[in-house]
């Protein structure tokens, strides 16, 4: 058979091989092996077979092999959540996130969250890492200190104006133990309220709930923040009401006092040349009430529940550091890393033997941050593994529909099968038609959820 790109005239290539990809009489059955993974671009490659038998009667219902499919091989996603792994796999992360997030600010019937859980005390709280040095930033309409009016997105905000003295240690140990510094802070901020409220620690336990979801972000300097829905619940979760002096206020109050608190620090013991220290939240503390759409306010639930899910997805890879780990120091010139960054990763490096515990040379290209990206209390609302796992029920339904097994119970089939690894990602052709239909499916979703989000406005 002659080939596509041949009778094209082009040369061997992503267009060439594009174009192959696209002739092929298998490119159907490929493209809609792409469409279920949402248009992964590095899709998990695997072959095998499975068997679906009736367990009484041991009879037959269904067959099937990868020996059919395109290359004799099956695509899955690969599940990244990092945008600048796999865009596709991250999309839906986002999706799942932004579920969890606005479930437990608006309820979801389906979760079992009422939608009564709106009227619970609820903040949304920015802790951001304190001063390492100046950097390069833009003030309001103020030049920065350098005397520049620097442009939105110049690569140099978020960079030290003097190197030499920027304290590039403490930031990546800053990063390093910021998760222990949440959790001294959530610690606290239970006390706080008790101690608001005139309760103990025991009576606060028997009448009120602290949950929470957070999501860490990079500001442009490399250094990790988190923002935080913050919810005062009845004992039993969400689905009990706070008592009557649990207000608003009340929780803004208490954690602006746990961040002030001195229990709310991390002291990091001296190494060699390094000096002790004790770590605390920035001064850009920002807590605000989260309003119900219509309410007059940005801070809708809506929108929180959206930027949480929009960071969920990014990492350290977005002040201009790498996003996998690096081998060595020469991958930093091989891979042209930024100055700052840079800087960043080689103060891991360096004090990794003087903090064995820290593992910051494992975590050097998250500039030391060894936390999860995000996180939540345990009865904020619902789970990630349970939006998956509703997702993998319904697919799983398709399925048995699309395979004649739709009004067979599925506790009377015995699935056998057998899989193995067959490697990973596209070839340059396909990697392109991937990410078309990946844009493709993105578009469809959008359009879908706004056009639901304004049914739910008039």
């Amino acid at each position: 058979m002659t080939d596509v790109a041949t009778l094209a005239g082009l040369e061997p290539g992503p267009l060439g091989d594009m174009l192959k990809v696209a002739g092929a009489p298998s490119y159907a059955r490929w493209e809609e092996q792409v469409r279920r993974t949402g248009g992964c671009s590095d899709p998990i490659h695997i072959t095998g077979w499975s068997v679906a038998k009736d367990k009484t009667s041991g009879e037959v219902l269904h067959r099937y092999s990868t020996e059919n499919e395109p290359g004799a091989r099956l695509r899955i996603a690969c599940g990244n959540r990092r945008a600048s792994r796999c865009t596709a796999c991250a999309w839906t992360y986002s999706g799942d996130t932004y579920h969890l997030i606005r479930a437990g600010l608006a309820g979801d019937d389906r979760r079992n969250i009422p939608a009564a859980v709106r009227e619970h005390p609820r903040v949304f709280a920015t802790l951001t890492a304190p001063s390492f040095g100046p950097v390069h930033n833009r003030p309001g309409s103020r030049p920065c200190r350098c005397g520049k009016h620097h442009l939105d997105g110049a690569p140099e905000l978020g960079t030290a104006l003097a190197p030499a003295t920027y304290d590039y240690a403490a930031a990546v140990l800053f990063n390093n133990y910021a998760g222990q510094l949440w959790q001294r802070f959530t610690t606290r901020l239970r006390r706080e309220i008790a101690a608001c409220a005139g309760l103990t620690q025991r009576e606060l336990k028997e009448v009120a709930r602290v949950s929470y979801g957070k999501v860490a972000e990079f500001q442009k300097r490399g250094a990790v923040h988190f923002h935080a829905v913050i919810r005062i619940d009845g004992p039993g979760g969400p689905d009990a009401p706070p008592p009557a002096w649990a207000t608003t206020g009340l929780l803004d109050r208490s954690v602006h006092a746990a961040i002030a608190h001195a229990y709310t620090s991390v002291r990091v013991p001296a190494a060699a040349d390094q000096p002790a220290r004790t770590f605390r939240w920035g001064t850009q503390i920002d807590v605000r009430p989260i309003k119900a759409f219509g309410e007059g306010s940005d801070i809708t639930e809506q929108a929180v529940a959206s930027y949480v899910a929009k960071y969920a997805t990014k990492a350290a890879e977005n002040t201009g550091t790498l996003d996998r780990r690096i081998g060595n120091r020469e991958a930093l010139l091989l891979l042209d890393v930024p100055d700052h960054a840079a800087r960043l990763i080689e103060a891991c490096l360096d004090l990794d033997p003087l903090y064995p515990d820290r593992r910051l040379s494992a975590w050097s290209h998250m500039l030391g941050f060894r936390g999860h990206f995000s996180t939540k209390s345990r009865r904020y609302s619902t789970t990630l593994g349970a939006l998956r796992q509703t997702r993998a029920d319904y697919r799983a339904a398709q399925e048995r529909e699309a395979r004649g097994l739709g009004d067979v119970e599925p506790d009377t089939v015995r699935v056998l099968a057998s899989w193995q690894y067959a490697g990973h990602g596209h070839s340059p052709g396909e990697s392109v038609l991937a990410a078309t239909i990946a844009r493709g499916i993105q578009l469809n979703r959008q359009t879908a959820r706004e056009a639901l989000q304004g049914d739910q406005h008039e």
